[in-house]
């Protein structure tokens, strides 16, 4: 079953460099329907949605490793198997030497109109992870890009605009 998101809720997590969970707000714990201490050091894919696919992943480390900011639409599931959506922002965090030290992520309610196009174009990427691996996604993504005229970014936040 879907949860939603209030229009001001604002879910805020920080992990460590391999993505495990140092700090989550009060929101992000009720969402996820965890106890603070089952997130503590857990992996933050603990939250990961089935319906997610794998290429959103691996742009999102890639800009992270890269120590740039991403955006991204993300189905998270629940402990108990509900799921919810989220416009996410994703930042590396950095020490006074500019050494990436972790990752800080602010997520917000998306706009319905935008979860129309992302969930037909990740399933869509799915299939083509399904049948093809991680490059026929990427390439997939790639094309939906390029036909729209856009790049990743411009195309995800037009969206939420």
């Amino acid at each position: 079953m879907q949860i939603f998101m209030k229009g001001d809720d604002f879910i805020v997590s920080k992990t460590d460099l391999k993505g495990r969970i140092t700090y989550g707000n009060e929101t992000f714990i009720k969402m996820s329907g965890y106890q603070e201490s089952e997130l503590l050091d857990a992996p933050h894919n603990i939250l990961r949605h089935q319906d997610m696919p794998a290429v959103v992943f691996k742009l999102l480390w890639d800009r992270l490793k890269d120590k740039k900011a991403i955006n991204a639409y993300v189905k998270n599931k629940c402990k108990n198997g509900d799921f919810y959506w989220v416009f996410a922002n994703v930042t590396p965090s950095f020490n006074d030497r500019g050494e990436t030290i972790g990752y800080y992520s602010v997520r917000r309610k998306p706009k319905e109109s935008a979860l129309k196009v992302i969930e037909g174009i990740y399933e869509a990427l799915l299939q083509a992870e399904k049948s093809g691996g991680m490059n026929a996604s990427a390439l997939l993504l790639e094309t939906t890009l390029k036909n729209n005229k856009v790049t990743y970014d411009e195309f995800i936040i037009n969206l939420q605009k």
